[in-house]
């Protein structure tokens, strides 16, 4: 078997997510159909991130195993041809057998894409950017921002999953401007259901001046999902790169990955310790 890893982008606006269901159109049912077919074997992706309905991507990464021979660029090229044009694989390439898309996986990097304009977004711009309410505060979403850097529970501003941690690293959460686009670049180790959406809501809240930058604070001290914290719409999201280790640190990775995370109690104790 040969484990095979992909490169691939799409416009996540008709795809009921990344996940394969039963009678919807998904990107990995559309995927894996499309890669059995040219292959002749049933085939089954595993992939780095699980975007939701509606939400795109210019750096996915997934991998697959498999006994047929091919070569790459001319499946490369093959696949272009077979595929709808909202979805792209580009670049196709052998990987080491520890290599796992999810969990060898360093950190992911998302952009938020936002318009201040007030007629809204260009035409050609409408399925990635997301109107926003002209003259938000820029300098307050970056201190609401920075306030959620580094290791935390971020249990208000995930959707629960049973059995699944809301402890992650925020790397980056960061904005910039360009005339009237606004961007904001938001990485971690791993994100949880509608973290960087309910992010992105939550420190456009401080922006639109209905929030002082310190709320974002308080937030990270709730134990489950916050219902103040509105959920930044899908399509403005995008996930535009992940980073893997060198080959030799990958079963490393891998293990790590699996390992429970847990935030350090301050000083003291907390919470009834």
């Amino acid at each position: 078997m040969t484990r095979v890893r992909l490169g691939i982008s799409y416009d996540g606006t008709d795809f009921t997510g990344w996940a394969r269901q039963p009678g919807l159109r998904t990107v990995q049912g559309v995927l894996e159909e499309s890669l059995s077919k040219v292959l002749r074997e049933p085939l089954q992706l595993t992939v780095a991130g699980r975007t939701d309905a509606g939400v795109h991507a210019e750096g996915q990464v997934a991998h697959f195993d498999t006994a047929a021979e091919f070569d790459a660029d001319k499946l490369l090229y093959r696949m272009a041809k077979f595929l709808p044009k909202d979805v792209r694989i580009t670049d196709i390439r052998t990987a080491p057998a520890e290599f796992d898309a999810r969990f060898s996986a360093m950190r992911r990097h998302y952009l938020y894409r936002l318009t201040t304009a007030p007629y809204g977004a260009q035409p050609l711009q409408a399925r990635g950017v997301v109107p926003c309410k002209p003259g938000v505060d820029l300098e307050a979403m970056r201190a609401a921002s920075r306030n959620l850097l580094g290791l935390h529970d971020f249990a208000a501003f995930c959707r629960r999953r049973e059995g699944a941690t809301t402890i992650r690293e925020l790397q980056r959460f960061d904005w910039d401007r360009d005339g009237e686009l606004l961007t904001a670049s938001v990485s971690a180790d791993a994100f949880c259901w509608s973290m960087v959406r309910s992010l992105v809501g939550a420190v456009l809240a401080v922006g639109e001046g209905r929030r002082a930058p310190e709320w974002t604070t308080t937030l990270l001290a709730e134990t489950a999902r916050s219902s103040s914290v509105t959920v930044a719409p899908a399509h403005g999201l995008s996930l535009v790169a992940v980073d893997y280790p060198a080959d030799a640190d990958l079963a490393a990775r891998n293990a790590q990955t699996r390992e429970s995370r847990t935030v350090p109690a301050p000083e003291g104790g907390c919470c009834g310790d």
